[in-house]
């Protein structure tokens, strides 16, 4: 089993590599253990009206990678993400990196913007994803750091505060919070005024 969460880091960019160089990533043709995955070359993606192309910086790795990755349980794969082998050969959703293409169709994004957030197959050196689910990185996280927040603090942020309706003054009790969607559940209230 994977460890609860670790950083894959992309090397620095190289305008001349870049152009020379096929695309890295870690890839997989069938569902299983970590022995599924293998390094591979893939094509850059090409961000389409609607979306940016994101230089990745930094990935993190959680249990929902390690879920797409085996397929298990067997429901993630009847729910469409492959039966036989995965929809998408590209692992990783948690992404830190730099805007490197902005689609006509999008606004409050610039080329060079440091962002992070959600965006398919981030174990790659580009991912393409959606404006709403990228935001600017804070000046004051590093790229691993930003990379390791977006799917965990996304999850505890809508279980508190969309499903649980968390007020101010209101009590929480966290049980089980050893996990990456546990340690921002635990956090949220204490930064929010709520105990």
């Amino acid at each position: 089993m994977l460890p609860r969460r670790q950083l894959w880091k992309a090397r620095p960019a190289s305008p001349a590599r870049d152009r020379e160089e096929p695309r890295k990533a870690a890839v997989q043709g069938t569902c299983g253990s970590p022995d599924v995955l293998e390094v591979g070359q893939v094509g850059k993606p090409v961000a389409g009206d609607d979306d940016l192309l994101v230089r990745v910086r930094a990935a993190g790795v959680d249990p929902g990678a390690w879920h797409l990755m085996t397929g298990l349980p067997c429901l993630v794969r009847v729910i469409g993400y492959g039966l036989r082998t995965p929809k998408v050969r590209v692992r990783g959703r948690d992404v830190a990196g730099r805007v490197e293409a902005v689609g006509t169709n999008v606004t409050g994004f610039h080329l060079g913007d440091e962002v992070f957030g959600i965006g398919g197959g981030s174990f790659a050196g580009y991912v393409c994803a959606r404006p709403g689910k990228l935001v600017a990185k804070p000046a004051n996280l590093t790229f691993e750091q930003a990379a390791a927040v977006p799917i965990s603090g996304l999850t505890a942020l809508q279980a508190l505060r969309d499903g649980g309706q968390v007020q101010p003054g209101q009590r929480v009790l966290i049980i089980g919070a050893a996990g990456g969607v546990g340690s921002f559940a635990c956090s949220w209230p204490r930064r929010s005024a709520r105990r």
